[in-house]
């Protein structure tokens, strides 16, 4: 699930010009997983979570240079990081749609979620995806989203930005360390293109707590 951090890139470009939302399903989904574990797709049994935060100007500049339809994400208010969702994880792989067909979605849960998750269709495909395998009911799962994204500091300088800012990603890295005690670099990962910065991903155990992930050095 994890990418590499991408040292090879001398600088990430940030955009920060428009701090809009990201759009559902278009950065950094799970890929396959290497081995397949002997648990796979079975409800509720994995190791740790990882909290998926998608940095939501890169896809309204991507989806802005290819003239594509507006997306709900990139007009409205203004956004930085989004939940881009709460993943399940193996120490080696991870399950997917464990749940078909999935259980329904309360449509109040749905929008108990948009502030976190500024679309509906992101929330739905996150249920399906990654929600199910969790071996919680959907209030308890979008719950422990909320949780887990209320224990993450986002650093200051990606709260409200108002101007591009160019960094590395050690230095993304290095920026949410230094603002939440107890994260290791063990247990984060930046993802990101020649230019952008697409993802941050952290990950926690089932208690909550952050968690070294072997992966994010993979």
């Amino acid at each position: 699930m994890f990418h590499s951090r991408l040292h090879s890139f001398s600088r990430l470009m940030i955009s920060l010009t428009l701090a809009l939302p990201l759009a559902a399903g278009l950065v950094g989904v799970a890929g396959s997983a290497k081995a397949q574990d002997r648990r796979q797709n079975t409800p509720g049994e994995f190791d740790f979570y990882v909290l998926s935060l998608s940095w939501s100007p890169s896809f309204c500049e991507e989806a802005a240079e290819r003239g594509g339809r507006s997306q709900i994400q990139c007009g409205g208010r203004p956004y930085a990081f989004v939940v881009h969702g709460l993943w399940p994880q193996y120490e080696n792989g991870f399950p997917e749609y464990c749940q078909r067909p999935s259980p329904r979605l309360n449509r109040n849960i749905v929008s108990s979620m948009l502030d976190l998750m500024p679309a509906p269709r992101l929330i739905f495909n996150e249920w399906d995806k990654h929600g199910t395998c969790s071996g919680l009911a959907p209030r308890a799962y979008f719950e422990t989203v909320r949780k887990v994204r209320a224990q993450v500091k986002i650093p200051d300088a990606y709260l409200d930005p108002k101007q591009m800012l160019t960094v590395t990603p050690d230095e993304v890295e290095e920026a949410f360390v230094a603002a939440n005690p107890g994260l290791a670099r063990d247990a984060i990962a930046v993802t990101c293109d020649s230019r952008r910065l697409g993802e941050v991903r952290i990950c926690v155990g089932k208690d909550l707590r952050f968690h070294d992930c072997a992966e994010v050095e993979q």
